[in-house]
């Protein structure tokens, strides 16, 4: 694999000039349904069958010239796809809901295909990743393994309502890019988890996913805990095929992978990819799944697990800004517990004193301002939150100046006492590592809205004056805070645009009925310990101080999945569309078609078994065309981002 490197850069320096010819043709590809999908095929010369690199995109079939180009030449067939209501293809913008069944038929029809071998990957980022999560639970037999980047299986609690919190920022945005801006209404008409969403909701159908997959995130990503989540449930409750056979990658990154700055923080040089390189896994991962180089041992030397530790990007003595890999996720780790108390100070040790509270009044006409984060199309990752933390409105907890380093590594929770004079208010909780000069520099921040506290399929007022247990999801990260620092919690009701800031009156996105303040309490002490939970894989998991068993934290699953309140339909058998002319099998049968050996297409005379031909019929030179795979996938992922910014920034010349 080292070979590749030298071709690749060659490769990437010449892609200015290179001039992409147009697909093999474009044609429909009709669903079940009866809508056509337009479908750009990129064929290599030659008689074939060949392997089968699929992508299906919201942002112009068009954009994937360069992978097509490239792996054409290598012997590899790229099939690009406009999905539904999307610029070529027929019917309307379903937002990921009919992506299963669309992914499914158009996964068929390919195996059909007589330039088919029968080794087919898909790939792709961000909604080209989460179109792959959504088919993955379909079992398309047709399917051989996934390579997912910064994306969700979990779309609806993920993308659209983060615990009861309309996304606004992301989803209006993104929506209007997209021109795709009449699906809030739907939206506004589906803010709980009432069965609309559940094509969406993927996490009760784990186990009908068969394939092998990376998945690629960061920890300042939109979808950081969609990525964990995948990698857990498909290499815990897989189904054969899947289990067991996952990859998770966790870098210092936004929804921008493979770079060094994040936010108002540059990172050292060895965060712009896994060590080893990137790109030397993705070639090893394609090699073996499109047969070009058919070691399982390969794949198996790439981690299960490999993860970026942050630290403090100024002081280079500091612990921290390294890869670690691991065997599973999450790593073991003591949930400390840091509790507030009076004063705003926070502290392992157990409040001693009764009746103390921290209050503020929220007005959903001037809410806390969203500086950083996990966003899109707003300023994202680590940003200096003092501006925040001296509002009024907006109450701050602080450590002692930490004598020595402290990791945080897995899973963030705030379990808080609540008290307010409203229906319904959101819990907005920001966590961040203080520098020594002062700046405040965002971790994680996490919401809840109170109505949706027992789960998001229905809303229910608050108890007025009552205090109440909630639990804050902050979602996961990994980070060594220096001695010298602070850890820092501030607590507000509002983080706008990033949520829809809530009008406290029990009402819903937009169906504003009568805006009012809400008087906020959050109680810490004996009687109500609140605290925020941080795994340290440096202690022993008994090594944890819990003040009360009467306290505001559950018992909370560690394992980085998501446990979701609604049911789901079941999928029964699933026929194709017309154009597919193949019957859908149940997943038995699928598992039988995996398990079964190679197609006699991928053995035909002349290609060796891995389907890679010149145009001679002959077999291509497999690290040549995984060189060209390099140039094409950077290609694609150059588009979409630029896409997606210029769609929902029109007035950005870019």
């Amino acid at each position: 694999m080292r070979r590749l490197l030298p071709v690749c850069c060659a490769l990437c320096c010449l892609a200015p000039a290179y001039a992409f010819a147009n697909p093999s043709f474009t044609g429909p590809v009709t669903m079940r349904d009866g809508v056509a999908l337009a479908t750009d095929v990129y064929l290599p010369e030659g008689p074939g069958p060949f392997p089968v690199l699929v992508a299906r995109t919201p942002y112009d079939k068009a954009g994937g010239q360069g992978i097509g180009d490239g792996l054409r030449d290598a012997g590899v067939v790229t099939v690009v796809q406009d999905t539904r209501g999307r610029f070529a293809s027929q019917g309307v913008d379903c937002l990921f809901q009919c992506d299963g069944e669309d992914g499914f038929d158009t996964l068929a029809w390919v195996a059909a295909q007589p330039w088919c071998n029968g080794r087919v990957v898909t790939w792709g980022g961000s909604a080209l990743g989460i179109v792959q999560y959504m088919a993955a639970v379909h079992a398309p037999p047709a399917l051989d393994a996934m390579w997912v980047e910064v994306a969700t299986p979990t779309v609806y609690q993920h993308a659209f309502f983060q615990n009861g919190a309309f996304r606004q920022s992301m989803m209006e945005g993104w929506l209007a890019g997209q021109h795709s801006d009449f699906f809030l209404d739907t939206l506004a008409e589906h803010p709980l988890d009432d069965g609309t969403w559940d094509s969406v909701q993927t996490a009760d159908r784990y186990d009908q996913v068969i394939v092998p997959g990376v998945h690629y995130g960061g920890w300042y990503d939109i979808f950081n805990q969609g990525t964990i989540d995948a990698f857990v449930g498909y290499q815990h409750h897989g189904g054969p095929g899947a289990k067991g056979k996952q990859k998770l990658v966790m870098g210092p990154w936004t929804h921008a992978l493979n770079t060094t700055q994040a936010g108002e923080l540059t990172y050292p040089s060895n965060a712009a990819g896994v060590p080893g390189g990137t790109d030397t896994m993705l070639v090893t991962w394609l090699a073996h799944y499109l047969g070009f180089e058919l070691s399982s041992a390969a794949v198996d030397a790439i981690p299960t697990v490999q993860y970026y530790v942050m630290g403090d990007v100024k002081d280079p003595s500091a612990p921290g800004n390294t890869w670690r890999s691991a065997d599973d996720w999450p790593i073991p780790a003591a949930p400390v517990r840091m509790h507030l108390h009076p004063g705003g100070m926070l502290d392992e040790s157990c409040p001693t004193v009764n009746d103390a509270r921290t209050s503020y009044l929220y007005d959903p006409a001037f809410p806390s301002p969203t500086k950083g984060g996990a966003n899109l199309l707003i300023p994202a990752g680590p940003v200096d939150q003092t501006i925040v933390e001296n509002r009024s409105d907006v109450i701050v907890f602080s450590s002692a100046v930490l004598t020595k380093p402290m990791e945080i590594t897995g899973r963030i929770r705030a379990s808080l006492w609540v008290e307010t004079d409203a229906v319904d208010t959101d819990i907005n909780v920001r966590l961040t590592d203080v520098y020594p000069d002062g700046r405040s520099m965002l971790v994680l921040d996490g919401v809840q809205r109170l109505g949706y506290r027992n789960g998001s399929g229905s809303l229910e007022p608050v108890p007025i004056g009552q205090p109440i247990p909630v639990t804050v999801d902050l979602w996961s990260t990994s980070i060594i805070l220096a001695a010298g620092h602070k850890l820092r919690v501030s607590i507000t009701s509002s983080n706008a645009p990033r949520f829809w800031p809530n009008p406290n009156d029990g009402s819903t996105y937009r169906n504003t009925k009568s805006p009012t303040k809400a008087n906020v309490s959050i109680l810490h002490d004996q009687q109500h310990p609140s605290y925020v939970e941080l795994p340290d894989p440096n202690r022993p998991d008994t090594d944890i101080t819990v003040c009360d068993p009467h306290d505001a934290g559950a018992e909370a699953s560690t394992d980085g999945s998501v446990t979701h309140d609604a049911p789901h339909a079941e999928d029964g058998a699933i026929e194709t569309g017309v154009d597919a002319s193949v019957d859908a099998p149940l997943l038995e049968d699928a598992l039988d078609t995996k398990e079964g050996g190679s197609s006699s297409a991928a053995t035909a005379e002349g290609d060796g078994g891995c389907g890679c031909r010149t145009k001679t019929g002959s077999s291509a030179t497999p690290w040549l065309a995984l060189a060209w795979l390099f140039l094409s996938v950077v290609n694609m992922r150059k588009y979409s981002r630029k896409h997606v910014f210029r769609q929902a920034n029109p007035h950005v010349q870019s």
